[in-house]
């Protein structure tokens, strides 16, 4: 490998020298999509400061992962993977294009439950192959390296990586009232509350199973402490980018890392995009709102994880209570549109938070 200093000469004067690796703590949907626009960013070269060959580590949320009919299923590590890799199916926004459904209606034939969670003909390949090599002893985060090889590796080689937060078994459950169980509420499975309860029914509290005893996926620490910038985006914050901040030592290397931190607000208007913020933000008591997402994630200056929250323009009102307590802060366009609405996005939050990176 080259070692030789980057020529500060090719940096024009006030620049910072040109970000070559940006690390993205993603959940699945959104944060997939957010990482289209800034990969088209990145190629395009429309992201200020960027190296146009800037390498980029997604490290993913696995708290959804559930075991399925014997099988081991991450929703959030293959919608990032099958976005990525041009495999999703672009309506649903999750599973295989051109997906068929016979293994599902032949399992429902038999009577196997649940019913309500259907895993696609194609897509089930994917989960074969990763519960064979799991069951031959590899870790998920060798597993998730070998399945990248199909789906990433083509298309990016080297520039892009995906992580899983942890090697070890974490499960997001969810407690809803049930006035039939003793407690006056039962515990149900993320999925089954996402799927099958369609998130309708009021989250009491939401329980990370396994979550105190993981350890960081081998790659998480090290790229979070020798990345030059990280990227929080509009992804759930309490299921997707909140449990891998979670993970013990996380949160800790994020706090630490010399790389700037920006988080893109998934709270426009006061609702949610798409998903569930909105929900699992009211369980654990934080205000439905752009501020109280920032607010909730915290500056660093102040023990919290952010240098920088950008929020949507309707939320401008809220640009002075963020930076009054210490975070950087601007109000752009957040809707993800299309890839160059969204690499305008990723645009505006590095020159939020990287000194210098602004237009020439």
């Amino acid at each position: 490998m080259d070692t030789t200093p980057t020529s500060s000469a090719a940096t024009p004067p006030g620049r910072r020298e040109p970000l070559r690796h940006l690390t993205v703590l993603s959940g699945g949907m959104g944060g997939a999509k957010f990482l289209q626009g800034l990969l088209h960013g990145i190629a395009a070269g429309t992201l200020p400061g960027v190296a146009p060959d800037a390498t980029v580590t997604v490290i993913a949320n696995t708290a959804d992962d559930w075991w399925i009919h014997g099988l081991k299923v991450c929703p959030d590590l293959d919608t990032v993977m099958y976005t990525l890799g041009d495999g999703i199916d672009p309506e649903r926004g999750w599973g295989r294009r051109a997906e068929t459904w016979s293994a599902k209606e032949e399992l429902a034939a038999y009577g196997v439950e649940p019913t309500w969670f259907g895993l696609g003909d194609r897509d089930i390949a994917t989960h074969l192959v990763r519960t064979q090599l799991l069951d031959s002893g590899y870790p998920l985060s060798r597993v998730t390296q070998a399945l990248c090889q199909r789906w990433l590796a083509p298309t990016y080689g080297e520039r892009l990586t995906l992580l899983p937060m942890t090697d070890d078994r974490v499960e997001t459950h969810v407690a809803i009232a049930d006035p039939e169980a003793p407690s006056g509420r039962r515990a149900v499975h993320f999925q089954e509350y996402w799927v099958r309860l369609r998130a309708e029914v009021p989250a009491e509290q939401v329980v990370f199973v396994g979550l105190d005893a993981a350890t960081p996926a081998p790659g998480v620490l090290e790229t979070i402490a020798t990345t030059d910038l990280l990227v929080l985006p509009p992804s759930n914050p309490v299921v997707s980018v909140g449990t891998i901040l979670g993970v013990p030592g996380v949160r800790d290397a994020v706090r630490a890392t010399t790389a700037r931190v920006v988080g893109l607000s998934p709270i426009v208007g006061a609702s949610h995009v798409r998903g569930m913020a909105e929900q699992m933000l009211t369980s654990i008591g934080v205000e439905v709102s752009a501020a109280g997402v920032g607010l909730n994630y915290g500056a660093r200056a102040n023990g919290g994880v952010l240098d920088g929250w950008l929020i949507d323009e309707r939320d401008a009102d809220q640009v002075s209570r963020l930076e009054a307590e210490g975070l950087r802060c601007a109000a752009v366009p957040l809707m993800m549109t299309d890839h160059d609405a969204t690499a305008a996005m990723a645009a505006a939050a590095v020159s939020l938070v990287v000194d210098g990176a602004g237009p020439a």
